[in-house]
């Protein structure tokens, strides 16, 4: 197997990917909180970490992707009650328009997407655990962990704990014994209309020992990878990270790998912010293709600047390698192949640096389209697949129809007359009809234009 390297935030380093097991990784990936349709920037961690099961599976690993579903949060009673309707219901019905905005990016699913709703035995023992063990405290009918209690609390986002701030606002202040200490059980408050029994009386979770229990359930204690959003280092990955620690005397993952923000109009993109474009909505505009193209076009690690210009050359980009599909054919690529499959792999052995692979992959595009004869394509096919995009080689030409296929025939009757003027009106006819010819030594070819 290829040596793998991933930045891990924690260390803030490169290190190899060192597999519990051999051969097998585990990933866990911070999913949704389902109050509303999900944007471009939520799908960013979805994509990034899709295509990264999708490598590690073509270097050999068997991996289990888990991403999970906050279906238990303030910010889901909040919007419930601006709707009129339950939080139940608010959580169900965008939790089914996640899953149909995210099937639409055709890359499968995760292997697991557990909900905090059906999770509520282990987040509750988790929490007993860090009582009894001193690192939480129960005040009427709440549960906070003691940041105090845990010495190496600050080791993900690398903050000084005196300039914390958890953002829980005045919820809670009075009843904590330090500022800095966060909720992991909250008591049910007159205005939230779902609530579970524990120990501590009718409440919920706090959001951050809700994936604490998820991932361990699913993956166990150590796995190979926890991901998410840059914006979850602090204080959703810290606090994971502490409260795991603190009661099971080991850490939750090996490595945090973060991307970076989808940015528009100079900004994270956010629905605080106002500054949002829809998953669905940009799928129906530039086409699912594109929009991995796009993802693809950028570090993982860095922001994403959503902008017109970006996703008009990801566009470009998708159209390049299907125009080349047509003149490539099933079986063994030629010589020139290797160096650059090779090229295209250890980009994202290191760092998973989908943009630098783009370069070998589009400059075997290139050398196909220069070659005299047909090219073989297998590993173009490979390339692609890795990066969800292997449809892009199932060219389908649909048949012209007859008003098109007669323009197309008066034209080279035009063109074997020699009358270059009539041949030139014709084909701008048949542009004005969507279709494009192309002379080539078999005749005219006929396509549709895109």
């Amino acid at each position: 197997m290829r040596k793998i390297l991933l930045h891990d935030t924690r260390t803030g380093e490169l290190r190899e990917l060192m597999p519990r097991r051999e051969g097998h990784v585990g990933i866990y990936v911070c999913g949704p909180t389902v109050y509303g349709r999900i944007h471009v920037g939520n799908a960013r961690p979805y994509v990034v970490f899709s295509l990264l099961k999708r490598f590690l599976e073509h270097e050999g690993y068997e991996v289990t992707f888990v991403s999970n579903i906050t279906d238990v949060n303030d910010k889901i009673y909040d919007a419930a009650r601006r709707a009129g309707v339950s939080s139940e219901q608010m959580a169900r019905e965008m939790t089914e328009a996640y899953t149909q905005d995210t099937d639409a990016l055709g890359l499968g699913r995760p292997d697991y997407e557990p909900l905090a709703s059906q999770t509520m035995g282990p987040i509750v023992e988790l929490i007993e655990e860090l009582i009894a063990g001193g690192h939480a405290y129960a005040v009427d009918g709440d549960v906070y962990f003691s940041v105090s209690s845990y010495p190496q609390y600050g080791e993900i986002s690398h903050q000084r704990v005196s300039e914390m701030d958890q953002g829980e606002g005045v919820e809670g202040a009075q009843r904590k014994r330090d500022p800095v200490d966060f909720a992991l059980w909250k008591g049910q408050k007159p205005d939230e209309d779902t609530a579970w029994n524990s120990p501590w009386g009718q409440g919920r979770p706090g959001w951050h020992i809700e994936c604490s229990a998820m991932a361990e359930a699913e993956l166990g204690l150590g796995f190979e990878i926890h991901g998410g959003g840059s914006d979850l280092v602090f204080p959703h990955h810290e606090n994971e990270a502490a409260q795991t620690c603190a009661a099971r005397g080991a850490p939750l993952a090996q490595m945090w790998v973060h991307n970076g923000m989808v940015r528009l109009q100079e900004e994270k993109m956010a629905k605080s912010v106002g500054n949002i474009s829809y998953l669905h909505e940009a799928l129906a505009s530039y086409g699912r293709d594109a929009l991995i193209m796009y993802f693809c076009g950028g570090h993982y690690r860095q922001p994403l600047e959503f902008e017109p210009d970006r996703l008009v050359e990801a566009s470009s980009r998708v159209e390049r390698v299907r125009e080349a599909a047509r003149g490539i054919e099933p079986g063994e690529s030629p010589s020139w192949s290797q160096p650059l499959r090779e090229e295209f792999f250890e980009a994202l052995a290191r760092d998973f640096n989908t943009a630098a692979a783009l370069a070998p992959l589009f400059e075997w595009v290139r050398q196909a389209n220069r070659a005299t004869g047909p090219v073989g394509g297998a590993d173009l096919r490979e390339l692609l697949s890795v990066l969800g995009l292997e449809n892009l080689l199932e060219v389908t030409i649909p048949e012209p129809p007859d008003e098109v296929k007669a323009l197309s025939d008066a034209r080279e009757r035009a063109r074997g007359a020699r009358d270059w003027p009539e041949a030139d009106r014709l084909r701008e006819q048949l542009r004005s009809l969507g279709w494009e010819v192309r002379d080539g030594p078999q005749g005219p070819e006929l396509l549709p234009e895109r």
